[in-house]
Formats: C-alpha cells, structure tokens, sequence
C-alpha cells in the first residue's frame, strides 16, 4: 500500500521575524487610519474622491415676505424616489417628478421639477363644538404603485383623503351624440354613426379624491401609516388610534385608547404613531413622557396592553422643570430593515433595537448646546417645537432638523454615536449643514459644515449660540428611499441637496 509522505519546509515552523510582523502592524495600522478618513465626511469612490453634500435645487420663492399658507408642513418621497409630495398650512399639496434627464447624467443629478399642485383641504367650521378646523396638511403617505397611476394619503387636524394622481394624454374625438366642443348635438341630424377615435392630445396631470375618512377623531390628528399589506392604514390622534381600511369610509377600528375616564387624571397623550414595514400586525406609538410603546394587533383587538415598552431611565440627578417637556417624543420612525427604530425628542436623537427595551443602543445629541437657554426657550414656545427625523435607504445615517436653518446628519458608528454632547463641534460621523440662500447661491458647490460655541469662546468658522435665529426651524426632511438626495423644508422653501463626487 503506497503511503504519502507530506514535507514541511524548514521556514513554515519557524515565527516570522521581527520586522515583518511590526510591517503587518504597520499595514493594518495605516488600513484603520484609512478607513477612519473614509467615514469621517462619507464614502470614497475608487479614484479616491470623497462625497460630499452639494446644493441642487429650491423651489419657492426667496422673499423676505412670506405668508403663513405658504409654510411647508410636510415632505415626504414616494417609494422608488420617482415623486416628492410637500404639503403646505394652506391645504396645498405639490408633487414634483425627477427630471428624467437628470439621472441619465454622470454623476447623476438629483433634479425634480413640478408634476401637479392641487388643493387637498379646505378651511372648515365644526358648529357642535365652535371649533375652527385649519386646512393645514399635516401627513401626506404615498401608496406602492400598482398601475399607472399614483394614490397617496394627506390629512388635516380632522380628515383624511386618499387622492387619486394620473395622467392623461390622449383624448376621444368623433362622439355620435356631441360635438366636438362637448355640447350635445339633436339626435334628429344624427344621419350616419361614427366611430369614436383616440387621439394624441397635451399630457393632463389630474388629481381626484377616491375616498375620505372622516368623523372618527376627536382631537387632532398627527399621525397616519400605511400598513405593509397596503390595505389598511393607522391614524393617531392624541388620545386615540384608530385602524382603516382603504375601501371602507364610514368605519374604522379604534384599536389604542389612552382616554382615562375622569380627564383630570390624563399624564400622557400619544406624539406619534406607525407601522412595521414589514409586520403588518405590529405598530408603535410613542408619548409625552418619553416613553414608546409596540403593540400586536394578533393579541386583542384593543391594544390597551402593549407587548414591548421602550423608556430609558431618567438620570435624578440631571432632573429640572424642563425635564418633562424635552422628554416629549416628537416623532418615532422604524427602520427600513423593521430591526430598528429612531425617536427624536427635543434635545436629541435616540436609535433603539426593538429586542432590548431597557436602554438605546445609539443616542445623538442634535442641539445640547440648548440645554442652558431651555428658560428662554420656554418663554417664546420654541420648546415645544416638533422636530421629525427620518432614516436613509441603507438605514446607516440619520437626518433631524434643528434652527438657525440647520440640519443634522448623522453616521451610525461614528464617535457622536451613545456621546452626551456638549458644544457643536463637529465629532466623526456626523455633520451640521445649512439650508439658506448662501447654499442656493452657490449652486453644486460643496455645503460648509457649520458648527455652534456653547460658550463666549469661539473660533473663527463657529456661530455663537447667542446669535441663532430661533424663527429658521428646519422641522420636517425627507431621504430618498435609494439614493443620497435629501430634501429640507425651510419655510416656504424645499431644498434639495446631494451627494456628489
């Protein structure tokens, strides 16, 4: 039986020397620094050049002189980037559609221009309580696409309306029975029957209310989500959560009701509420008190218990008269991935993992250099501002808004990541832009970070903390579903930037 007999070379038992396992070092050494670099302002390309974020657009006028209807409300893209809706305090809603030339170019261009504009709600009067309802539109959810057209979800303090946007670029002509301008023609000069033809014609965008859901709040909505099996939405109220189906109008299920029964012993009411992208039986909803709470439609069919609850323990030590109001959860946002979940209070973000509830796994701190002026904060309201957040595609950054026309974007892992925060300056991973008309006057130039002094001590390229202007609130933003194209309500402007090598 012929066996194998196996050498080893003499140098194979042998360590390495010296010198070459401090060269390894070395490399992976220069391989971290490197790596670091490439996460400090974003990605590099192959041919070393780093992204950066450049202005491309704003749409609305840039006047001093602004009215209050023409404050934007909400932005919100649809699910493959193609539209991007904005509602307005005037019960307006704008849709604009990607120029389809920008993404042909190299590097693409994140260019949108006006699809359709159409009036979504009106002023209303409630007689049975004396209550003035605004027209001011509040969400907008857009529907998956599921044939030419597009439907999307808006709603004001009291009603929702699912819309119906389609076009039309063909028209009918050669009727039997009317003219051509449309008048009906006498049957007694109808000698001969014609066949109708189809005929190219303009392209029309039209906007038409399928159904509206009304009649089921009490309070003030602030909330609506789309369910993952697209027939059913939430809407969340202060108090309330009702549940709908997307044919029925005149029935919902109230599936969430916090109303205690003597109201003098209400603590808490409900900020924000939605879906799992991908768990149709699951939601959240978060409250005033800091506090978010899962809930699983398969265990009842009111949620008053709820099956997972998310709070942090608060610090006694850090505890003043402010303590409960920058606590308030303004918005909570799931990832795209359905593992986590983002809320944003007054002061900062906070990501948590929907397997562990006692503590986040990520806190970042938006505007901490804020905490000494919470007094003056609350005298003039800007305390209880209502920042909402968002998540990018991949779900490795995050987006807030903060004032002075400042914006927030942060890098999951990046060193502001679980820090306290103390000044603005900027730390690895995240950053600090302006939406302003110094950035749309420089057009595809790359943003300047900004940076705020905390205290009387500043450099040169920092704005003091003193000198912020409060009525600049950039409150609502929106990340393109695949792309690195983010849009950011300033007023009456939408901006929109990107990335760019």
């Amino acid at each position: 039986m012929a066996t194998t007999t196996m050498v080893v070379s003499p140098l194979a038992s042998q360590p390495a020397p010296k010198n070459k396992r401090r060269l390894f070092a070395e490399a992976r050494q220069n391989s971290l620094q490197k790596l670091s670099v490439i996460f400090d302002h974003g990605h590099k390309n192959g041919n070393g050049g780093e992204t950066t974020w450049c202005f491309s657009q704003v749409k609305g006028t840039l006047e001093d002189d602004v009215t209050e209807a023409d404050l934007i409300s909400c932005v919100e893209f649809n699910h493959d980037g193609e539209l991007l809706a904005t509602g307005d305090k005037g019960g307006r809603v704008v849709i604009f559609q990607r120029d389809p030339a920008s993404k042909q170019c190299v590097p693409k261009k994140g260019e949108y221009n006006v699809y359709s504009t159409f009036q979504s709600h009106e002023p209303e009067f409630d007689y049975l309580k004396s209550l003035e309802i605004e027209e001011k539109i509040n969400k907008i959810r857009w529907l998956k696409r599921k044939n030419q057209a597009h439907f999307l979800l808006s709603t004001n303090d009291k009603t929702i309306k699912l819309w119906k946007v389609s076009e039309r670029d063909k028209r009918v002509t050669g009727y039997n029975t009317r003219e051509e301008g449309g008048r009906p023609r006498d049957p007694a000069r109808v000698t001969s029957l014609r066949v109708p033809t189809v005929r190219p014609a303009d392209l029309m965008v039209e906007a038409s209310p399928r159904r509206i859901f009304a009649n089921a709040h009490t309070y003030h909505i602030n909330s609506i989500s789309l369910n993952s099996d697209q027939e059913t939405y939430l809407s969340a109220d202060d108090l309330r959560i009702n549940l709908w189906h997307l044919e029925i109008t005149d029935q919902s299920f109230n599936i969430v009701d916090i109303k205690p029964a003597n109201m003098e012993e209400l603590t808490e009411v409900i900020t924000a509420a939605e879906f799992h992208p991908s768990e149709c039986n699951l939601f959240v909803y978060s409250s005033s008190k800091g506090t978010i709470r899962l809930c699983d439609m398969r265990a009842a069919a009111l949620c008053d218990r709820h099956a997972k609850l998310f709070e942090e323990p608060e610090d006694p030590h850090a505890r003043s008269f402010f303590s409960e109001i920058i606590s308030s959860i303004s918005d909570v946002k799931l990832s795209n991935s359905g593992r986590y979940m983002m809320s944003r209070d007054y002061l900062g973000l906070k990501v948590w993992d929907l397997r562990m509830e006692t503590k986040p796994v990520e806190t970042y701190p938006v505007h901490e250099y804020l905490r000494s002026k919470l007094c003056s904060l609350y005298e003039n309201d800007c305390i209880f501002d209502k920042f909402e957040c968002c998540w990018s595609g991949d779900d490795q950054r995050l987006m807030t808004g903060s004032y002075n026309g400042f914006f927030r974007i942060f890098e999951r892992g990046g060193a502001g990541a679980g820090g306290a925060g103390g000044a603005g300056g900027a730390r690895r991973g995240e950053l600090t832009l302006e939406a302003s008309r110094d950035a749309a006057a420089r057009p595809r130039q790359p943003l300047r970070a900004r940076r705020v002094a905390a205290t009387a001590k500043r450099k040169k390229d920092e704005i003091s903390v003193d000198c912020l202007d409060f009525n600049k609130k950039i409150l609502h933003t929106a990340w393109h579903p695949h792309e690195s194209i983010i849009a950011v309500a300033a007023t009456n402007n939408l901006f929109i930037f990107q990335d760019k090598f």
